[in-house]
């Protein structure tokens, strides 16, 4: 009997107790056993970590709930901040926990900085499996990943309620979501819920040009008529990574993470900012933070967690260790490959500039707003 260990790692993200479940009952099939690793890559760091056994008693109803029920950490083990505040190799550490806790192999569940972990681990020759997760969708090697449409449905929902106070105020909305390196939530979200102008990672903004925006849509002054056909207000979305011309990232702080990631946050206030002071219109911003991937998996990331997960059971009873679940065609309706965990190093998918995003207009390409 092989003996499993999942965890799971960075942020949280519907799908994950999906993927759990679908991984746990394919084990069952296959006559394996699961344990679930709390903490991701944090828990198999010493001292010896604890497991929760996994079997579909346990895990049953775990495809309705959001987060993750192992919880999670942006550890990196071959990056650890030690008591001295420098940072060390740590990941021997979780390589002898895998052979005390007696475990055949490890499915990972996780983003670019988890899976790059698992990636570097197999080249020692601990047999990982991943599952590619991030609401972002920047993710190389797959057309989906877990948590993207339960966070769009969450983006767009506020997008369309940020709509009433602005119209009611004569504001210009800046609404700020994640998106790191990609636009892929901003442009959706943005599309879907009305927005007129969408600001992504993959292509610097001009102020000057927003302006211009602004001023044709709302002409020298928010303040008209009830009954006007002018509206009265705008609707921008910017994705947390993007950036105007000549300028650089906006940071919450000056700090890092264990994989050497500043802490984005910020653009929208930034920008509501310049607008109130260089244009006649008042403005305000919200940045949605961690609840754009809160609550339960849409249907989509249910069904695609189950399958992942599932997939990644087959992968280990059939010992196709060094592989990442790969997700091609249009979720949930697509086909379920193995590719090379390495893949992860190669690059982000982003948004598509040529095809999808208009560089002009600051939206989809080829929809008239």
């Amino acid at each position: 009997m092989k003996r499993i260990g999942v965890l799971t790692g960075g942020g949280d993200a519907p799908g994950l107790n999906p993927a759990i479940k679908g991984l746990v009952y394919r084990a069952s099939e296959h006559g394996m056993e699961v344990v679930g690793l709390y903490d991701g890559w944090r828990g198999l760091l010493d001292p010896p970590p604890e497991v929760l056994p996994l079997d579909r008693a346990v895990v049953r109803r775990w495809d309705r709930d959001g987060g993750t029920n192992l919880g999670s950490s942006r550890t990196n083990p071959f990056r650890s901040r030690a008591a001295s505040g420098e940072y060390v190799d740590r990941s021997r550490e979780v390589v002898r926990n895998i052979s005390r806790l007696g475990l055949d192999a490890v499915v990972v569940c996780g983003g670019e900085d988890t899976l790059g972990v698992a990636a570097r681990l197999a080249r020692q020759g601990i047999a990982v499996v991943g599952v590619p997760k991030t609401i972002d969708k920047d993710l190389a090697g797959t057309d989906y990943t877990l948590g993207f449409d339960t966070a769009l449905r969450n983006v767009t929902e506020i997008i369309e309620r940020s709509r009433t106070p602005a119209g009611s105020h004569g504001w210009v909305q800046i609404v700020e979501v994640m998106g790191r390196h990609a636009g892929h939530l901003a442009l959706w979200s943005g599309v879907a819920g009305q927005a007129d102008l969408i600001l992504i990672p993959e292509h610097p903004f001009s102020y000057q040009k927003i302006y211009r925006h602004l001023r044709e849509r709302l002409g020298d002054t928010t303040n008209v008529a009830r009954d006007s056909p002018r509206p009265r207000y705008s609707v921008v979305v910017a994705a947390e990574g993007a950036y105007a011309e000549g300028g650089e990232l906006v940071t919450v702080d000056g700090g890092q993470d264990a994989f050497g990631h500043a802490r984005l946050g910020g653009i929208g206030e930034a920008l509501a900012r310049r607008i109130m002071n260089e244009t006649p219109y008042d403005a305000r911003s919200v940045m949605i933070g961690h609840p754009q991937r809160g609550g339960a998996p849409s249907p989509v990331d249910r069904i695609m967690g189950m399958m992942f997960g599932a997939r990644a059971a087959d992968a280990v009873a059939r010992g196709e260790y060094g592989k990442m679940i790969s997700a091609h065609g249009v979720a949930p309706a697509c086909t379920l490959s193995l590719v090379d965990l390495a893949c992860v190093f190669g690059g982000l998918n982003t948004v598509d500039v040529g095809s999808h995003y208009d560089t002009e207009r600051y939206h989809l390409r080829g929809i008239g707003m």
